[in-house]
């Protein structure tokens, strides 16, 4: 077996149960198995969403700010509670908790990491200010 390098932001590497990893162009569906890893470069919050929440239900994630600063906010789990803020700067990751609606909005460009099971992810359109 041949080993080359893979550019990290321009693919998508899943790590499958049995040991394999596939790497890819382009985000793997999220109905397959095995675990995503994702690095990205985000200049602006509409790289990164941050109108929406997500949630994955299989898994925790693990976010990773390997370059700039970005603050990850998790939704309030009950009525009368706040959105928590967690600051990540270079070099710094934050696990968020599996089944746990989340955000991030972008303090300066950024690069991230992000490895989830994607599978069951879902995006809701944030409608508080």
């Amino acid at each position: 077996m041949t080993v080359t390098p893979i550019d990290l932001f321009a693919s998508s590497v899943r790590l499958e149960q049995d040991g394999k990893i596939h790497a890819g162009k382009g985000a793997t569906d999220s109905g397959q198995d095995g675990w995503q890893l994702m690095t990205f470069h985000a200049k602006t919050d509409a790289d990164v969403h941050a109108d929406h929440w997500e949630v994955h239900p299989e898994a925790e994630e693990i976010l990773s700010c390997l370059i700039g600063k970005i603050r990850l906010y998790l939704r309030p789990e009950g009525p009368g509670q706040q959105e928590e803020e967690v600051t990540l700067t270079a070099g710094t990751a934050a696990i968020v908790p599996r089944g746990r609606w989340h955000r991030i909005e972008l303090d300066t460009p950024t690069n991230i990491m992000a490895i989830t099971l994607p599978r069951g992810s879902r995006l809701e359109k944030r409608t508080e200010p």
